[in-house]
Protein backbone atom coordinates (compact mmCIF):
# COMPACT_ATOMS: atom_id res chain seq x y z
CA UNK A 1 0.00 0.00 0.00
CA UNK A 2 1.38 3.44 -0.90
CA UNK A 3 2.01 6.10 1.70
CA UNK A 4 -0.67 8.70 2.29
CA UNK A 5 1.98 11.32 1.49
CA UNK A 6 2.74 12.43 -2.04
CA UNK A 7 4.69 9.74 -3.86
CA UNK A 8 7.60 11.00 -5.98
CA UNK A 9 7.44 10.36 -9.71
CA UNK A 10 9.58 7.46 -10.87
CA UNK A 11 10.61 6.12 -14.29
CA UNK A 12 12.20 3.02 -15.74
CA UNK A 13 14.87 4.09 -18.23
CA UNK A 14 16.25 1.45 -20.62
CA UNK A 15 20.02 1.01 -20.38
CA UNK A 16 20.45 -1.58 -23.14
CA UNK A 17 19.16 -1.78 -26.70
CA UNK A 18 17.20 -4.91 -25.76
CA UNK A 19 15.48 -3.07 -22.89
CA UNK A 20 14.65 -0.17 -25.22
CA UNK A 21 13.20 -2.59 -27.80
CA UNK A 22 11.22 -4.36 -25.05
CA UNK A 23 9.32 -1.11 -24.35
CA UNK A 24 8.77 -0.30 -28.01
CA UNK A 25 11.66 2.14 -28.44
CA UNK A 26 10.38 4.65 -25.88
CA UNK A 27 12.99 6.66 -23.92
CA UNK A 28 11.45 5.66 -20.58
CA UNK A 29 8.33 4.37 -18.84
CA UNK A 30 6.66 6.33 -16.07
CA UNK A 31 5.65 4.37 -12.99
CA UNK A 32 2.00 5.42 -13.02
CA UNK A 33 0.19 3.29 -10.43
CA UNK A 34 1.36 1.51 -7.33
CA UNK A 35 1.98 -1.29 -7.12
CA UNK A 36 3.37 -1.01 -10.66
CA UNK A 37 3.44 -4.49 -12.19
CA UNK A 38 5.87 -5.56 -14.92
CA UNK A 39 5.93 -8.76 -16.95
CA UNK A 40 6.43 -10.32 -20.37
CA UNK A 41 4.06 -9.78 -23.23
CA UNK A 42 2.65 -13.02 -24.52
CA UNK A 43 4.55 -14.41 -27.52
CA UNK A 44 1.40 -14.95 -29.57
CA UNK A 45 0.86 -13.37 -32.96
CA UNK A 46 -0.40 -9.84 -33.55
CA UNK A 47 -4.01 -10.87 -34.21
CA UNK A 48 -4.13 -13.11 -31.12
CA UNK A 49 -2.74 -10.27 -28.94
CA UNK A 50 -5.36 -7.85 -30.25
CA UNK A 51 -8.13 -10.41 -29.67
CA UNK A 52 -6.89 -11.05 -26.10
CA UNK A 53 -6.80 -7.31 -25.35
CA UNK A 54 -10.35 -6.78 -26.67
CA UNK A 55 -11.65 -9.77 -24.68
CA UNK A 56 -9.92 -8.49 -21.53
CA UNK A 57 -11.48 -5.04 -21.91
CA UNK A 58 -14.97 -6.30 -22.81
CA UNK A 59 -14.89 -8.86 -20.02
CA UNK A 60 -13.91 -6.23 -17.48
CA UNK A 61 -10.73 -8.08 -16.57
CA UNK A 62 -7.91 -5.93 -15.26
CA UNK A 63 -4.59 -6.41 -17.02
CA UNK A 64 -2.06 -8.54 -15.14
CA UNK A 65 0.67 -5.92 -15.70
CA UNK A 66 0.93 -2.16 -16.15
CA UNK A 67 4.00 -2.63 -18.34
CA UNK A 68 4.33 -5.50 -20.78
CA UNK A 69 7.89 -6.12 -21.96
CA UNK A 70 8.30 -7.71 -25.37
CA UNK A 71 10.95 -10.41 -25.56
CA UNK A 72 12.03 -11.47 -29.06
CA UNK A 73 11.55 -15.16 -29.76
CA UNK A 74 15.26 -15.37 -30.66
CA UNK A 75 16.12 -14.65 -27.00
CA UNK A 76 16.05 -17.35 -24.36
CA UNK A 77 13.33 -16.64 -21.83
CA UNK A 78 14.47 -14.07 -19.26
CA UNK A 79 11.21 -12.28 -18.51
CA UNK A 80 8.32 -14.01 -16.71
CA UNK A 81 4.73 -13.09 -17.51
CA UNK A 82 4.42 -11.75 -13.95
CA UNK A 83 7.98 -10.68 -13.20
CA UNK A 84 8.19 -7.89 -10.60
CA UNK A 85 6.29 -5.01 -9.07
CA UNK A 86 7.25 -1.67 -7.58
CA UNK A 87 5.68 -0.40 -4.35
CA UNK A 88 6.11 2.76 -2.31
CA UNK A 89 6.22 1.86 1.39
CA UNK A 90 7.29 3.91 4.40
CA UNK A 91 8.65 6.68 2.20
CA UNK A 92 10.73 4.51 -0.11
CA UNK A 93 10.33 2.54 -3.30
CA UNK A 94 10.55 -1.25 -3.02
CA UNK A 95 10.88 -3.84 -5.80
CA UNK A 96 9.17 -7.18 -5.18
CA UNK A 97 10.01 -10.14 -7.42
CA UNK A 98 6.75 -11.94 -8.29
CA UNK A 99 8.31 -15.41 -8.07
CA UNK A 100 9.83 -15.04 -11.53
CA UNK A 101 11.63 -18.04 -13.03
CA UNK A 102 14.96 -16.27 -13.64
CA UNK A 103 14.87 -13.69 -10.85
CA UNK A 104 15.55 -9.97 -10.82
CA UNK A 105 18.70 -7.99 -10.10
CA UNK A 106 18.60 -4.72 -8.16
CA UNK A 107 22.04 -3.15 -7.92
CA UNK A 108 24.27 -5.99 -6.69
CA UNK A 109 21.39 -7.97 -5.12
CA UNK A 110 19.65 -10.89 -6.78
CA UNK A 111 15.99 -11.59 -5.96
CA UNK A 112 13.48 -14.30 -6.75
CA UNK A 113 14.03 -17.45 -8.76
CA UNK A 114 15.40 -19.97 -6.24
CA UNK A 115 16.49 -17.30 -3.74
CA UNK A 116 14.68 -16.64 -0.47
CA UNK A 117 14.94 -12.88 -0.78
CA UNK A 118 12.17 -11.43 -2.95
CA UNK A 119 12.31 -7.70 -2.16
CA UNK A 120 14.82 -4.87 -2.25
CA UNK A 121 14.74 -1.15 -1.63
CA UNK A 122 14.98 0.82 -4.88
CA UNK A 123 17.12 3.95 -4.89
CA UNK A 124 17.46 6.59 -7.57
CA UNK A 125 19.94 5.32 -10.16
CA UNK A 126 19.68 1.61 -9.25
CA UNK A 127 19.95 -0.77 -12.16
CA UNK A 128 17.26 -3.42 -12.53
CA UNK A 129 18.20 -6.55 -14.47
CA UNK A 130 15.04 -8.37 -15.56
CA UNK A 131 15.89 -12.06 -15.63
CA UNK A 132 19.15 -13.92 -15.08
CA UNK A 133 22.31 -11.99 -14.16
CA UNK A 134 23.38 -12.02 -17.84
CA UNK A 135 19.99 -10.82 -19.12
CA UNK A 136 20.16 -8.05 -21.72
CA UNK A 137 17.03 -6.40 -20.23
CA UNK A 138 18.54 -3.70 -18.02
CA UNK A 139 16.74 -0.59 -16.77
CA UNK A 140 17.76 2.31 -14.54
CA UNK A 141 15.32 3.32 -11.82
CA UNK A 142 15.00 7.11 -11.85
CA UNK A 143 13.20 9.25 -9.29
CA UNK A 144 12.25 12.79 -10.36
CA UNK A 145 12.66 15.73 -8.02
Amino acid sequence: MADQQTVPTANLVPVTDEARAAIGGRPDVRVTELPFKVGRESRMGRFEKLKEEVERRLGGFAPVNHLYLTEASSHPFHISREHFEIHHLDGQFVLLDRESACGTGVGVSRLGSDRRERRAILRDGDQIVVGAANSPFVFRFQVEG
